[in-house]
């Protein structure tokens, strides 16, 4: 099944295919490590981690590299040349810490969450802070180049006029954007045009400071992604992924960057996750609107619910995260973890040659939705379709092997999902674990009449008791 992508740069979908044989090299544009990542920052990641987990299954090889941003972010980053305050900077006043410190334990509790959220370690997390060199040397190749120039303030710009493709992934033109489109444009003395923006900055207040051929200064926010990429993947690479806030204007600069430092196409494919919502407004740390996922955790949603609930809607449509919504992907994970369950320890002696064509039918289904566009709710009914026509063939009987296959076949979606399809349902609070052992000890007795009122109880604070030969198995009703 050919897959195909949507691309921001050409805004349709297109036939993917690596540049060199079975090799995907894939950037995401990683956190800013100033304080908490949002569920918001995780739904972007989650498009990266998703897609990976795709073209894995499909057979390919993925060489993934997320940055870790620990200098240049600036609080006003809406317009190309971003103004204000270096956003570790504030932090590490604010916490009266050095940006070190700052950026190190942001780093320890984003990498939790993470490794919470059961998402695939990229091959690298590069610091900008290690790669200041790298950047160094690209400012001198636009220099050298004509693209950059060194303005009268000390610092070193991107001259955007000389690109003749700058606007090209945002749809901004450089008159729509000399017009106000597309974002603020910064008047900033020490530039040629208010739209040029800087690659290497000279602000001598500023805490983090490196020798450089122009001075005591520290990169640019666009710079550092740019020279990480290429450094690590090579000039250019398949697949670049992020937010939708970021393609203006960091997306569109570090094309223009890298582009005319390499003369060759810097990204292949664009992708881009949608906002999520809060009450009608985007989640966002400057509006105050976000929560993180041990916000979530606290009120006692599993991660892999968050999980479930961030990949269920399709990246490029705006999503609005709700408890409930977490809930109800409780739901559907535990009713995954039952049939597995159930078919890693059936044991019947039907006779049905029916379930082999349902799991074939559910696979296929499965590929095609996510071939389209990373398709997941298309590729849920598909997986949900399985469940429900293998549950009907078992009560008519299915053979020990089938119910291998279904087993096998949900562990393999399950190389997609990363929702740990086959952990135990039973995680119930203690003290309906205590009812359920007092009701398995009334039925030793043969006190069937009580150990059905306890079952009543149960079922009512919310969970299902079933009787099996091994035992009693619970899972929520």
């Amino acid at each position: 099944m050919a897959i195909r992508l949507f691309n921001t740069l050409t805004r349709k979908k297109e036939a993917f295919r690596p540049l060199k044989g079975k090799t995907v090299t894939m950037y995401n544009c990683g956190p800013t490590v100033y304080d908490y990542a949002h569920i918001g920052n995780f739904k972007s990641y989650m498009l990266a981690d998703l897609l990976r987990r795709f073209l894995e299954w499909k057979g390919f090889r993925v060489r993934q590299v997320m940055n870790i941003t620990d200098v240049g972010h600036m609080t006003e980053d809406d317009v190309a040349d971003a103004r204000g305050e270096d956003k570790i900077e504030r932090a590490a006043k604010r916490e009266h810490k050095t940006p070190k410190q700052i950026a190190d334990f942001y780093t320890r509790a984003f990498l939790k969450d993470w490794k919470s959220l059961n998402m695939l370690e990229p091959m690298a997390r590069p610091k900008a802070t290690d790669f200041v060199k790298e950047m160094i040397d690209m400012n001198r190749e636009l220099i050298s180049k004509g693209y950059a120039y060194v303005g009268n303030d000390g610092s070193v710009y991107y001259e955007v006029g000389k690109f003749r493709w700058y606007g090209r992934l945002s749809g901004n033109t450089i008159e729509q954007l000399k017009a106000g489109a597309g974002g603020r444009v910064d008047e900033q003395e020490g530039k040629k045009n208010p739209l040029d923006f800087a690659l290497w900055i000279n602000n001598p207040r500023h805490i983090m400071q490196w020798k450089s051929p122009w001075g005591r200064g520290y990169p640019g926010w666009h710079i550092e992604c740019s020279a990480m990429s290429m450094k690590l993947l090579g000039k250019t690479i398949d697949i670049h992924t992020g937010g939708e806030d970021n393609i203006f204007p960091h997306h569109e600069c570090e094309i223009a960057q890298s582009e005319g430092a390499t003369g060759r196409k810097f990204a292949r494919f664009w992708m881009h996750v949608r906002h999520m919502m809060v009450d009608g407004r985007k989640m966002s740390k400057s509006k105050s609107n976000f929560f993180t996922l041990e916000d979530l955790v606290k009120k006692g949603h599993d991660p892999l619910a968050v999980r479930y609930a961030l990949l269920a809607a399709h990246y490029r449509t705006k999503m609005n995260l709700t408890e409930e919504s977490i809930e109800d992907a409780q739901k559907c994970i535990d009713r995954l973890r039952c049939f597995t369950r159930d078919m890693k320890g059936f044991r019947g002696s039907g006779k049905s040659t029916k379930a082999g064509k349902v799991i074939e039918k559910a696979r296929k289904g499965f590929d095609e939705a996510l071939s389209d566009d990373l398709n997941v709710p298309e590729a849920l009914a598909s997986v949900f379709g399985m469940v429900r026509d293998i549950n009907r063939l078992s009560e008519k009987g299915i053979s020990s092997a089938e119910a291998k296959k279904a087993y096998g076949q949900m562990l393999d979606f399950d190389r997609v999902l990363g929702v740990k399809v086959d952990l135990p349902t039973d995680r119930c609070p203690s003290d309906i674990r205590k009812l359920i052992e007092r009701r398995e000890a009334l039925r030793k007795e043969k006190k069937f009449k009580d150990a059905d009122r306890l079952r009543d109880q149960i079922k009512k604070r919310g969970w299902l008791v079933e009787d099996s030969p091994e035992g009693p198995r619970v899972k929520r009703a």
